[in-house]
């Protein structure tokens, strides 16, 4: 399997291909660089296309358009990167350190503001505003990873208040995690007709904006540490369930 991996910025990136051992790189169209990963059983790609989902989006379909059309398809798409954490409470939440892999891809804001409160646009009748990932890699990722599994959310703007937050929180039952890419990977990959996955390592929590108690370098190095378990992870999801014991 070909595993493309799109993150926003070069420390993302670097911290993905740090889980293998370097394999050099290329130019795409525009001028983006592919990085190569060696020495895996799989072969990954890595990709530094952008802060937000329009240039994820516009990254993500450039590397998918040049495999395609060099004969060699990639099978699986992950947007991955640092991101906010949720509060830990009742159970839900992602604290600081942890590894999220998303069982929902959410655009957080793709929508319409009415004197009833927000609509999202699959509710105005057009559009999508999620992305869901095979339930069956979403776990053994998660497993393989010790991650947490829940929803991410896209936004554009960062939260840096508590009000926010809780709006944010309220919108969407049971979120984990919010980043800036996920939704515009989804949804390049979606229009090639491939899989994707969405892996954050959580650098702060989400709310009043705290640079002081971010924990960059830390979730950088468990987005390593993911990365490193991702490919054993991979045969077991397209493995098939076993069947059930006859009586």
């Amino acid at each position: 399997m070909r595993v493309l991996v799109v993150t926003a910025v070069a420390a993302e990136r670097d911290a993905v291909c740090a889980a293998a051992e370097p394999g050099g790189g290329t130019t795409l169209p525009g001028g983006l660089e592919l990085r190569h990963a060696a020495g895996l059983p799989v072969a990954l790609d890595a990709l530094a296309a952008g802060v937000g989902p329009a240039a994820a989006a516009a990254g993500t379909a450039t590397a998918l358009t040049a495999a395609a059309l060099a004969g060699q398809p990639y099978g699986l798409v992950v947007s991955a990167g640092i991101g906010g954490g949720f509060s830990p409470g009742s159970g839900s939440g992602a604290p600081l350190g942890s590894v999220v892999v998303a069982d929902a891809i959410v655009a957080a804001d793709l929508g319409a503001e009415t004197p009833d409160g927000f609509l999202p646009v699959t509710e105005l009748g057009f559009g999508t505003v999620a992305h869901h990932p095979d339930p069956a890699l979403v776990r053994a990722v998660t497993a393989a990873a010790g991650a947490r599994s829940g929803a991410v959310v896209t936004v554009s703007t960062v939260t840096g208040s508590a009000a926010r937050a809780a709006e944010l929180a309220e919108r969407h039952p049971g979120v984990l995690a919010e980043a800036m890419e996920g939704f515009g990977v989804a949804e390049a990959a979606a229009a090639h007709g491939v899989p994707v996955l969405e892996i954050r390592a959580v650098s702060n929590a989400v709310g009043p904006r705290d640079r002081a108690a971010w924990r960059i370098g830390d979730a950088l190095t468990a987005l390593t540490g993911a990365f490193r378990t991702l490919p054993g992870a991979l045969p077991a999801a397209a493995a098939p369930a076993p069947e059930p014991p006859r009586p």
